[in-house]
């Protein structure tokens, strides 16, 4: 018998966001942009989720669920970074680990 895990790092984004400013822990925080432009959210913190905020939501709607949201651009290098540490982690556990994702394995 096999048995099968599924990690999901859940506002993975928003998590490495806080390793490199510690002020945003606990606040509405969304990574993808500017609430000013055309895109959409990468990742919400909990804080945001609260009102609304989730993946994929355009940031001008974002900002219209959440105004007192802070808005940071993504750092797509960081998450590759801490995203292979990640995978080092679980690599301890198995050498059968998966990436389905930058935030997501099996």
């Amino acid at each position: 018998m096999r048995t099968y895990f599924h990690v999901d790092m859940d506002a993975f984004f928003v998590s490495v966001e806080d390793l490199f400013d510690p002020s945003l822990k606990g606040k509405a925080v969304v990574v993808g942009g500017r609430p000013n432009e055309r895109g959409v959210v990468s990742a919400a913190s909990y804080e945001a989720r609260k009102f609304g905020v989730h993946s994929a939501l355009p940031l001008r709607t974002a900002y219209k669920l959440c105004p007192h949201a802070i808005f940071v651009d993504g750092h797509p290098e960081r998450y590759r970074e801490y995203s292979a540490k990640a995978f080092e982690v679980l690599n301890q556990f198995s050498p059968l680990v998966e990436m389905a994702s930058i935030d997501e394995a099996y």
